[in-house]
């Protein structure tokens, strides 16, 4: 029996199996770094101990900013401007994530 001209299937799939893929490496190096960048962030989160108990601060300036909005809404409320507020759950959400943000950075700095 002859040898045919051509790889059979199966010869093509195991030469393609040792056939190293062009830009795989890169591809793994990038996404290695890529990650490893993103974690660096994760190492150590600023904690508050309140009552024993640890507390990330992302959360307690939160809450702070929300007791922050809640007395600003009852000042609106009690001046008439909620009521003409175009979009009042958008314009509250916005002071809330003001307030938030400039509490973590007054605190934080």
């Amino acid at each position: 029996m002859a040898t045919l001209p051509y790889p059979s299937h199966a010869e093509k799939v195991k030469m393609q199996a040792h056939r190293p893929r062009r830009g795989h490496g890169c591809l793994q190096v990038a996404w290695i770094s890529l990650w490893s960048t993103a974690m660096t962030a994760c190492s150590a989160s600023p904690s508050r101990n309140i009552l024993g108990s640890y507390f990330p601060t992302w959360m307690v300036c939160a809450l702070l900013g929300i007791t922050f909005v809640i007395i600003l809404r009852a000042v609106l409320v009690k001046t008439g401007v909620d009521a003409v507020l175009p979009a009042p759950v958008v314009v509250y959400l916005c002071m809330w994530t003001a307030a938030t943000l400039a509490i973590w950075l007054v605190w934080l700095g």
